[in-house]
């Protein structure tokens, strides 16, 4: 007898209802960049169809993002001052804090997740305080904690690290709980890659390292295993929710994550994948809407329970006609 998988293949009302992977707009969460000025909605070059926006002009991507069903935002922030301590991180009038009231104010049933780093901010473009040309690690965390409170204070709902410091988790929640936000998870970028997929967020936030690279900080795309043990860390240190990143080339430690820990699982579709999908289909070499959503499927199949992508509003669609999840 011969076996036929393909009959639950025969007709579009069956493969729908036969469907192993499900997405929902719910969980997705759209990266937004916030500069300094007034008045500015400026097309990021290296991000097609991405803008950077001033605090007063956030409001519109909030807009669109709402109208998308999209309800979750994560933020950056582009400050015109850097310094060696990356001090206007904690500014409490700085540029990113200036965007979470404005949104929260305007538009409070919007979640708003923050990064919480210094690449943007400090002169010489690494993630913590240097020792020499080396990145301090216990030195960095102090500093950490001071982003994290500016941001919560200014009305964050979600802090998310991204730094790569060992034992921020531990310290950010600590600092958190002693100050009265008990209620603030963190979404730790527990398994970060130096990646050469972040080239067109390095130009988007101005980030890129003013010498030599961020691989003493963050892991080798060689090691799977270490993936799993950096994740277990931070889950003994109290984050709430982890994360992989980048996602696409990553989809095996992203199911490897999944198998072994317990808490919710977040994927970045990073600036490389989402430039390499535009460049592609801007050349007529792919179609743009088929790639983005199977590649997006891809991710959740893997194991991922979120999905943070330049592609939000657009997956948020397809998922509304029903042409994926």
């Amino acid at each position: 007898m011969i076996k036929r998988p393909r009959r639950l293949r025969t007709n579009e009302v069956l493969r729908k209802a036969v469907r192993e992977t499900r997405l929902s707009t719910d969980s997705l969460i759209w990266p937004l960049f916030i500069v300094e000025g007034k008045n500015i909605k400026k097309e990021i070059s290296s991000l097609p169809g991405q803008y950077h926006f001033s605090p007063d002009m956030v409001g519109k991507a909030i807009e669109a993002a709402l109208k998308a069903d999209v309800k979750s935002v994560l933020l950056f922030g582009l400050p015109k001052h850097k310094d060696e301590k990356g001090s206007e991180a904690y500014n409490e009038n700085g540029v990113l804090q200036q965007g979470i009231r404005e949104i929260k104010q305007r538009y409070p049933q919007m979640q708003v997740i923050t990064d919480i780093c210094m690449c943007e901010y400090t002169s010489h473009g690494h993630c913590g305080i240097l020792e020499g040309e080396r990145v301090d690690n216990d030195r960095t965390l102090p500093y950490l904690e001071k982003i994290a409170l500016s941001h919560v204070m200014a009305g964050a709902d979600m802090i998310a690290p991204s730094d790569m410091m060992d034992g921020r988790i531990y310290a950010l929640r600590s600092t958190l709980d002693k100050n009265g936000f008990t209620d603030i998870p963190i979404m730790s970028y527990a398994v970060k890659y130096a990646s050469s997929f972040y080239g067109p967020f390095r130009e988007a936030a101005a980030s890129a390292p003013a010498f030599g690279d961020r691989k003493s900080y963050q892991m080798d795309y060689h090691n799977r295993r270490e993936a799993v043990k950096e994740a277990l860390l931070d889950v003994e240190e109290g984050a709430d929710i982890l994360m992989v990143k980048p996602a696409l080339s990553y989809l095996d430690v992203i199911k490897e994550v999944r198998e072994k820990t317990q808490l919710p699982l977040a994927a970045y579709s990073v600036s490389g994948e989402y430039a390499m999908i535009k460049a592609a289909a801007a050349q007529g070499l792919i179609d743009e809407y088929g790639v983005m959503c199977e590649s997006a499927a891809s991710i959740f199949r893997a194991g991922a329970d979120m999905l943070i992508t330049y592609f939000a509003g657009e997956i948020s669609q397809a998922i509304k006609k029903g042409d994926i999840g």
